[in-house]
């Protein structure tokens, strides 16, 4: 006796096939929580906008809210110490390094074109020059 002939197993289907709800659902969520998020920033801007600071009285307190611990502020015990100037050859090379950070840059209009110019004109001054000016 013959068996009946196997049948071909049942084409299997994608997952969004599968699950026709999931899509949509997960959309629907989305959008929800993006517009709850943007509702209320819009709130809290327009709060803001509210309370100018025209409106605060001249008289109030300007303490600040939360004073520092003395246990996260190091005490300053000795004066801060001027360094060392640097020399004029150092300076040189910092200049030409950024001469050439300057040509890197992409400028995003005219105007930045022009400052970025500007800026390259000085550097190239002081690289020229016979003596830089101390700072």
């Amino acid at each position: 006796m013959e068996a009946p002939p196997a049948h071909p197993p049942p084409a299997k289907q994608s997952f969004l096939r599968r699950n026709k709800y999931v899509l949509p659902l997960l959309l629907t969520i989305n959008v929800s929580a993006a517009a709850y998020l943007f509702l209320k920033l819009k709130e809290k801007d327009a709060e803001a906008d509210k309370a100018t600071p025209a409106a605060i009285p001249p008289a109030a307190p300007t303490a600040p809210l939360v004073e520092p611990s003395p246990s996260l502020a190091p005490a300053i015990t000795e004066p801060v110490k001027p360094r060392d100037p640097i020399p004029e050859d150092q300076q040189r090379e910092l200049f030409k390094w950024i001469l050439e950070e300057k040509r890197k840059v992409k400028p995003k209009n005219r105007d930045e074109k022009k400052r970025i110019d500007e800026e390259k004109a000085i550097l190239k001054q002081f690289i020229r020059s016979t003596s830089i000016p101390a700072i």
